[in-house]
């Protein structure tokens, strides 16, 4: 899990570690029971080590608290388009964190991730109708078009569900 996904849980409010594995598993779901609990002491530590986050001890645990450079750090990321890899779980994270904490609308997120994508399912078209049929490259690109067109799909599901809310 990318430490920005851990900065966004904590962008809406000062949050204790187990507090933060809670909302983490809330959002993923079934996905969550995968999460490793010490992984993430282990990024809040270096998080906190590399000035994004500010601890301060209660008599139970930690709180950690987003800095200035940590509210930088997320909002760089909440910015970010990721292709040709996404990692749905975590654009997932970074709709949920975004919405939470009021760091950017949800559907302004998808909408941005739409437009790149159908960018480069429009290069990739191009790239494709230049190729001779059935050459190793056309078939790549074909994989490329594949791929590009189901994200787009499921950018229009996360569109459905975050209109609906």
């Amino acid at each position: 899990m990318r430490q920005e996904v851990l900065l966004a849980m904590l962008a809406k409010e000062p949050t204790h570690g187990y507090q933060l594995r809670a909302r983490l598993r809330d959002a993923l779901g079934p996905l969550g029971d995968a999460m490793n609990d010490g992984q993430v002491y282990v990024t809040l530590t270096r998080l906190e080590k590399a000035g994004l986050l500010a601890a301060e001890k209660t008599a139970e645990s930690k709180v950690y608290t987003l800095t200035a450079a940590g509210h930088q750090r997320v909002a760089a990321w909440v910015a970010e388009v990721e292709w040709p890899r996404p990692d749905l779980a975590e654009f997932h994270l970074k709709l949920v964190a975004a919405a939470a904490a009021g760091l950017a609308d949800p559907l302004t997120i998808v909408d941005t991730q739409r437009r790149e994508l159908l960018r480069r399912l429009r290069d990739a078209q191009r790239a494709a109708l230049a190729e001779p049929p059935r050459s190793a490259a056309a078939l790549l690109l074909e994989g490329i078009v594949l791929r590009l067109q189901a994200d787009l799909r499921w950018l229009e599901a996360c569109e459905r569900t975050w209109s609906s809310r």
